[in-house]
């Protein structure tokens, strides 16, 4: 167990819906937790080995319980049915401490808009907003049904804080985002987290806004195949043993192919099972786990490739 990781034991689960399920972790021992802030996300490992992650939708002021909401998707890749199905109060499961890519900067005015279970970190980022003084925010709520729709009994609305819930099954049909996008507003910072066609849809509705006040919150994770790929040689460091990498084939996966035993998990960049220690080469980071002053000595084979190479590559420590 890295430095980064501990056991946190899992004290509550209930379900909100009929497929998204919360979960409470606390210390084990009743201690205080790590602090978080208000869009940080934490990788939680199953009880089969999977990891995945999550955003942490409590208030950040609670030091003694970390919460997650996690939508039980038949179609994934099982992480998610993973702990809904397996995971019982009173289990000690890994978890990786709170890490932070979307940040709750600070502003005059919010607009929050949440598609399904993307409404987990939005949720804790409401919460945060409604304390402070001079601030003003549209929480916009998207999804089919009320009764799939999570956390609706807690979005109160005030005076400064609207809250606006769209269920396409009742109104007819989706929200017209360009009610809330078609003027850009410098004051006016834009969170989004929800499916991907959310998503992209938010993008093409601002593109005539700044791009500092826009952002997106996106764990689908990253495709292998996305971006253009070329070969290139990494040396494993232990052994000296050079392994050459295809242009189609992943640096996880060469790796394997050539003896090295590694864990992994998402193979798509978000869950940081498969991280290494990057001792030389010019890497093509391509991961969502990593923070920028981690980059210079770690990589994610999963996802992650050469600029110039080799690549010399160690296990993690």
């Amino acid at each position: 167990m890295s430095k980064r990781e501990a056991v946190l034991r899992l004290s509550a689960k209930r379900m909100l819906t009929d497929v998204i399920c919360e979960f409470e972790f606390r210390a084990p021992d009743g201690s205080a937790l790590l602090p978080f802030e208000a869009g940080a996300h934490l990788n939680v490992e199953g009880p089969s080995g999977i990891r995945r992650s999550y955003s942490l939708t409590n208030d950040p002021e609670e030091t003694d319980r970390y919460v997650i909401a996690v939508s039980r998707d038949e179609a994934g890749r099982g992480g998610s049915m993973d702990l809904v199905d397996h995971a019982a109060p009173g289990t000690d499961l890994l978890i990786t401490w709170p890490r932070n890519g979307f940040e709750l900067v600070k502003a005059e005015r919010y607009l929050f808009i949440a598609g399904g279970i993307g409404i987990t970190p939005i949720r804790s980022m409401a919460t945060v907003v409604t304390r402070r003084p001079g601030t003003s925010s549209t929480l916009l709520y998207l999804g089919k049904e009320r009764s799939k729709m999570a956390y609706l009994e807690d979005l109160l609305p005030t005076d400064t804080h609207r809250v606006d819930i769209h269920a396409s099954a009742e109104r007819g049909g989706r929200a017209d985002l360009w009610d809330y996008l078609a003027v850009p507003d410098d004051g006016l910072h834009v969170y989004c987290c929800g499916p991907a066609p959310l998503m992209e849809q938010v993008r093409l509705s601002t593109v005539h806004w700044r791009r500092r006040n826009i952002h997106l919150e996106d764990f689908s994770g990253v495709g292998t195949g996305a971006a253009a790929a070329a070969p290139f040689t990494a040396r494993w460091n232990p052994t000296g043993k050079l392994i050459e990498v295809p242009a189609d084939r992943t640096l996880l996966h060469s790796l394997q192919d050539a003896g090295i035993e590694l864990s992994s998990s998402c193979e798509s960049g978000t869950c940081g099972s498969c991280e290494l220690s990057l001792l030389s080469g010019e890497p093509d980071h391509r991961d969502l786990y990593l923070e920028d002053q981690e980059r210079a000595g770690s990589i994610m084979p999963c996802v992650s490739r050469a600029v110039a190479g080799p690549l010399v590559l160690d296990r993690a420590g």
